[in-house]
């Protein structure tokens, strides 16, 4: 692959690297709920996710979504299902809008973020089928050539990563805004309800 290849795919991904979705909206969550460092550890999750779907979408896994109606609608489901819960989580939890000292961080480990993260990504079935759209465009028409997939998997996820390190600068700041009873009662409700709409938007999409 060219260099002016991989430039142009770096230029065409970046629209729905920073799109909003169910994965920003976590970051944006997490911001505000345990801080900075957490976003980077959910980040570095999504992005992991990433990368699988980049390689699952490579060797086939995207055509079948797009091809069949029960694998689609399952993985949508399951998605769906998952962010529901997450909406409801937030909007019950007050304890990770408690402070603003570093200590927030531990009351959700890095390694759950990482893994929570990780889920909401590899059970987004749009963003398979995004990847899926995109991806072809640069690859060989001769086949799929590991080194490709590679270099396409790894800038897209990093493309994402550094969008969600971007929303935990941003929202470490303004977690020191929402430090009152009232506003974190607001923010608690509005990131719960995002995250119920984007399961129910999701479990009502099409392919």
């Amino acid at each position: 692959m060219s260099f002016e290849t991989w430039l142009l795919f770096i230029l065409v991904g970046l629209v729905p690297a920073i799109s909003p979705g169910p994965a920003v909206l976590l970051a944006i969550s997490n911001t505000l709920r345990f801080g900075r460092n957490a976003t980077l550890a959910s980040a570095s999750g999504n992005a992991v996710g990433l990368v699988i779907l980049g390689f699952a979408v490579a060797y086939g896994f995207g055509a079948i979504m797009a091809t069949s109606a029960l694998a689609f609608t399952i993985l949508k489901f399951i998605g769906a299902a998952y962010l529901i819960y997450l909406g409801f989580k937030v909007w019950r939890d007050k304890s990770g809008f408690n402070s603003l000292d570093g200590s927030l961080g531990a009351q959700k480990s890095k390694r759950a973020l990482f893994l929570q993260a990780l889920a909401v990504s590899v059970t987004n079935p749009k963003a398979i089928l995004v990847i899926s759209a995109l991806f072809p465009q640069f690859l060989s028409r001769d086949g799929v050539h590991l080194d490709q997939v590679v270099l396409l998997s790894l800038s897209y996820a990093a493309l994402c990563w550094l969008n969600h390190a971007a929303i935990a600068v941003a929202g470490n700041k303004l977690r020191r805004f929402i430090m009152n009873e009232r506003r974190l009662t607001l923010t608690r409700r509005i990131t719960g309800g995002l995250f119920v709409s984007f399961g129910a938007a999701m479990a009502a999409a099409g392919r």
